[in-house]
Parts: C-alpha cells; structure tokens; sequence
C-alpha cells in the first residue's frame, strides 16, 4: 500500500530521532570537546554563536567557520556528518531567504539576469546571512554531538537557568522519541492490517483517527509519568548523579573560547 504523505513524514521524523539517540555516541569519544567540562563548552560556544551574529564582516564569520571545522575535526566530528545533517539543511531554508536580497539590495550592479539587477551588496548580504547562519548552527550542533542532553542541561542549570525550563526540556527530549516512535509503530499496525489502495478521504480519516489515539496516549502517559516521579521523590528539581569538577585545562579551554569571542567581535565591528 503506497504511503500518505503524513505516514511518511511521520515515519522519516522516526528514524531521524532515532539517528540522533544515536549520535550521542560521539560524546564518549576522546576529543577536545569532550575533554572540558560540560559548563565550558556551552558558555564558550554560546560565546561562539554570539560573535558570530554581532560580526558584520564575511572574511571574520568565514574565520569563525574554519575555526569551527578545527573544532570539529579535534574533537573527532565527521565533516560528513556535519555536512548531511547542517550545511545541507541550512544551505537550503536560509539561501531562500537570502535569494531575494540579491537582486532588492541596491547598490553596483554585477550581474542582469533578465530584468532583474544582481548588485554586488546584494551579494555580500545574502552570503553574510548564510555564512553566518551555517557557522552558528555548526558550533550548536557540536555542543549537541559532543555533550550528552543531560549534562547540558545541567550546566544550564548550573548557569542559573530556572528549574521549570530544565525540566520541560528534560522531559520533552526523553518523551518526544517515544511518542514519535510510538505514532509509527501505529502507522505500521495500520498498514499491516489493509489490504488494497485507500483513498485520500480515507487515509486522511485514518491519520486523524491516529492522531486522536496518541494525543490521548500522550494525556494518559503524562499523568501517570507524573504519578511515579512524585512516588519516587520528584519535586520540581531533576538530580544527576554525575558532578562537574573544572580543573586547570578548562580554565584555559574557557579562556581560549573567550579570546576567540572577544578577538572576533573587535574586528567585525
């Protein structure tokens, strides 16, 4: 039975979650990321992705660009896995966006395409937005890959980020893949049990019907999830066992992000 639109998105949504349980593994590998502490990588890379958007210059962001793959390629990130999963993605909603800039941004024309002027500012501006977007998400995504979810999140707590937003995040990264998994598992059930073609008004009754059933498998789950967390002592605030200790290498970690930053923002002024 060919598959609707909804069913696929839902089931390709599925194995991208799953692939991204997975990545996790890079965080145990023997990298210069995973060698500082959890509290260091996401201060200095967030002061990372804050140099990157108050930098007005292309040839500062491009540096901070090469400066990320070094990070990548030192902390045993596969350019594949970068380019697949960011530059690929990102490329393609933000050249959109930045499309139209180059031909509505006055300035000295480079370029007719038909009717419509290509100005050299234009140029400049679409490719600063998209080089700037491109080297954000690179140094975010290599604090996901090397930094499990939950030692993020506790070093956001340690950075005085209120309780109430940790606990949302925790709790919906670790139930977001399994009400995911479970809409495909119920998609699967559905389509093992049709035989011939439906039509688009039935595989849309079908996805609505789907989608009724996990929302109230979703209320239902909620409420006794929250039943067990407070039988076992929950009360607002999620512990780890795991404490972080910064030694002298995170301080210079800490310090080399910083000069980074600082040294970016001075001359894309």
């Amino acid at each position: 039975m060919k598959r609707g639109f909804l069913e696929t998105t839902t089931l390709g949504f599925a194995r991208a979650l799953t692939r991204a349980m997975l990545s996790e593994h890079i965080a145990r590998h023997r990298g210069l990321l995973q060698s500082l502490d959890p509290r260091v990588r996401v201060v200095g890379l967030f002061m990372l992705v804050l140099a990157v958007t108050l930098s007005r210059k292309i040839t500062v962001v491009a540096g901070l660009f090469v400066f990320a793959l070094a990070i990548a390629l030192l902390s045993q990130v596969s350019i594949a896995t970068l380019a697949k999963r960011v530059w690929l993605v990102v490329l393609a909603f933000t050249g959109v966006i930045a499309l139209p800039a180059i031909f509505l941004t006055p300035g000295h024309p480079v370029a007719t395409v038909g009717t419509v002027i290509v100005t050299e500012q234009g140029l400049r501006t679409a490719a600063l937005l998209v080089l700037r977007v491109e080297t954000a998400v690179t140094f975010t995504t290599l604090l996901v890959l090397c930094t499990p979810w939950s030692h993020v999140l506790k070093a956001l707590r340690a950075l005085q980020l209120p309780k109430e937003a940790i606990t949302m995040l925790t709790m919906t990264h670790r139930y977001v893949f399994l009400l995911v998994e479970t809409a495909s598992q119920m998609f699967e059930s559905r389509r093992s049990r049709t035989v011939g073609v439906l039509a688009p008004a039935q595989q849309r009754q079908m996805a609505a019907r789907t989608a009724g059933v996990l929302l109230s498998k979703s209320v239902s789950l909620s409420n006794e999830v929250y039943l067990a967390m407070q039988s076992r002592g929950f009360r607002g605030d999620v512990q780890l066992l795991s404490d972080f200790h910064l030694t002298m290498w995170d301080y210079c970690g800490l310090l080399g992000f910083l000069l980074a930053a600082g040294i970016a923002v001075w001359t894309g002024r």
